[in-house]
């Protein structure tokens, strides 16, 4: 396959149908800058904009992406991250409030507050920074396993 960069993809594609940067951003409603850093492969245009290039183009969608790689990349690692998202409470949340109740129940038996403090941070903690923990292990799994 003839890997082409989207940039130079676009850029050619505007020289074929004899148009400036301008007149390109003009009908996408975008500034003459994001044409620039587009067909430089300095950023990519968002899936509307992409859709409005494959008209003034007469393309598809399909076609930009199929022949760069990179911009594939792209999209599976937003997939990933978009399904990532989309789970509301994860094991993290549950595991963390479990944390903090637990805390506040030893603190309320045990009459030391220190316990309390130190279990919310660690279980507010464990809530936000969940995902990030399990990728840091999995890494270091990973590393582990690679070397020996």
């Amino acid at each position: 396959m003839n890997e082409l960069r989207l940039g130079n993809q676009l850029e050619k594609l505007r020289e074929e149908q004899k148009m400036s940067q301008e007149e390109v951003a003009k009908q996408v409603g975008v500034s003459v800058q994001n044409i620039h850093k587009w067909e430089n492969n300095k950023s990519y245009p968002d899936i509307q904009h992409l859709l409005k290039l494959s008209d003034i183009y007469e393309t598809t969608i399909d076609e930009f992406i199929k022949k760069d790689a990179t911009l594939q990349n792209r999209l599976n690692i937003e997939e990933e991250e978009k399904e990532d998202d989309d789970e509301l409470f994860h094991p993290g949340f549950y595991i963390g409030i479990g944390i903090m109740f637990l805390g506040t129940f030893l603190s309320l038996i045990i009459g030391n507050l220190t316990i309390t403090m130190v279990t919310n941070i660690a279980g507010m903690l464990i809530i936000c920074f969940y995902k990030e923990i399990l990728k840091l292990l999995k890494d270091i799994k990973k590393d582990f396993y690679e070397q020996g």
